[in-house]
């Protein structure tokens, strides 16, 4: 399936030139409910999810993808308000997963004798996709990552492209400066060929779309 990546346009090079993307941290996300979507009411079970979520927070990341490109909010909030850059990736759909939008906190079943929340793997994996309703016009696809410190640099980890991250599309932002021509340039030896394209503002509607198709399309051999 295809998915985007919204980023600043600097980050976007780098990106390209190195064809690979960051990989997020759950502590780093805007939303402070990140593996907190449920009801903590009971003070023990607030002391026994922070562990949790540090826990998980130590051995997992994510990357983000949204479903479309063409919402406006998403190029404000992500893409360095509409000067940055989106990159859709072909990715199989078993490994982003998409996002539950909720709009009450999730129950979780207590064990009647200890007292101690009950977490199962598929309430993990539940609570890992879990945020509050207002964000689901992010239509958000998660992509889960388990991090290997030999992999850290400077505190950072990535994930490259490949096969089943394979970089498709790039979308120039209605205020992006860049020339086109350095897109082209770092992209040239994709394969597949990626197709350019440039955004602008709707005129009729609220969305962002396709001002004109900046592709080259390479012979084939």
């Amino acid at each position: 399936m295809r998915v985007y990546y919204l980023t600043g346009a600097a980050f976007a090079l780098s990106n390209l030139a190195l064809r690979r993307l960051k990989v997020a941290r759950f502590s780093d996300l805007n939303d402070p409910f990140e593996l907190l979507a449920v009801d903590l009411a009971n003070k023990d079970h607030r002391r026994a999810f922070r562990v949790s979520k540090d826990q998980i927070n130590a051995d997992k990341g994510l990357i983000c993808f949204s479903e479309s490109w063409d919402n406006p909010l998403l190029w404000g909030h992500y893409a360095d308000k509409h000067m940055g850059i989106a990159l859709g990736f072909e990715v199989p759909q078993r490994s982003v997963p998409s996002v539950i939008y909720a709009t009450k906190p999730l129950k979780i079943p207590v064990d009647k004798q200890s007292g101690i929340p009950k977490l199962s793997e598929a309430l993990v994996n539940q609570l890992l996709r879990t945020k509050f309703a207002d964000w689901k016009y992010e239509k958000e696809r998660r992509h889960f990552v388990r991090l290997d410190p030999s992999t850290e640099e400077s505190s950072m980890y990535f994930c490259d492209f490949s096969k089943d991250l394979q970089l498709r599309e790039v979308i120039l932002g209605p205020r992006c400066e860049l020339p086109i021509s350095r897109i082209r340039s770092l992209v040239a030896s994709f394969t597949p060929a990626v197709e350019l394209l440039k955004a602008r503002i709707a005129f009729s509607s609220f969305r962002v779309v396709k001002h004109k198709i900046a592709s080259r399309k390479r012979k084939q051999a």
